[in-house]
């Protein structure tokens, strides 16, 4: 005689219940805007710091750049590719997600492409035209606690006041027209 099995005679375990995971509900705004929308702009931020970090780092290292050089980093920092970077919803809420960015959620959605490569450049070339491209090679020397402050967390910053999605100050607005 044979013993039991845990999941019945036929030998096969009972099919794992079905899981539905729906994308972002995104807004005419976060759909169609050429502009990163106000409640993703912290993240954006935090985005835009840790790649200039890693492409600066990648291509030179530690050692210091003279002032042509760091100026093409940033640049190219600026324009290369965003495609890895998306939106995700988490219990009713849109955060942006990818490199450098926190975990949101292992099983869901993320919606990438269309405008957010467009946003994350523009959003990045107004950064560091806002503060000038010597003041934020200065902060990325002393380490991405420092670029992240200068950048995000400054009083012209996005993520000002301890806001993760506080609407940015009127200049961030006008050097994304």
């Amino acid at each position: 005689m044979r013993p039991a099995l845990p999941w019945g005679c036929a030998g096969t375990p009972p099919a794992a219940p079905a899981r539905s995971i729906p994308a972002p509900r995104l807004s005419a705004e976060e759909r169609l805007s050429p502009h990163m929308p106000e409640s993703l702009r912290c993240d954006a931020c935090h985005a835009i710091a840790f790649q200039q970090l890693s492409r600066a780092e990648g291509k030179v290292g530690k050692k210091v750049l003279r002032e042509s050089d760091y100026m093409e980093v940033l640049e190219r920092s600026c324009s290369q590719g965003w495609e890895s970077y998306g939106v995700q919803e988490l219990d009713g809420q849109k955060r942006l997600a990818g490199p450098g960015l926190p975990m949101q959620e292992p099983m869901s959605v993320m919606v990438t492409g269309g405008t957010w490569p467009s946003r994350l450049s523009k959003l990045c070339h107004g950064a560091v035209g806002e503060r000038g491209e010597a003041q934020v090679y200065g902060a990325h020397r002393r380490g991405p606690a420092a670029l992240r402050e200068l950048l995000c967390h400054g009083d012209k910053g996005p993520c000002a006041g301890g806001k993760a999605g506080g609407p940015p100050p009127a200049k961030a607005l006008q050097n994304e027209l």
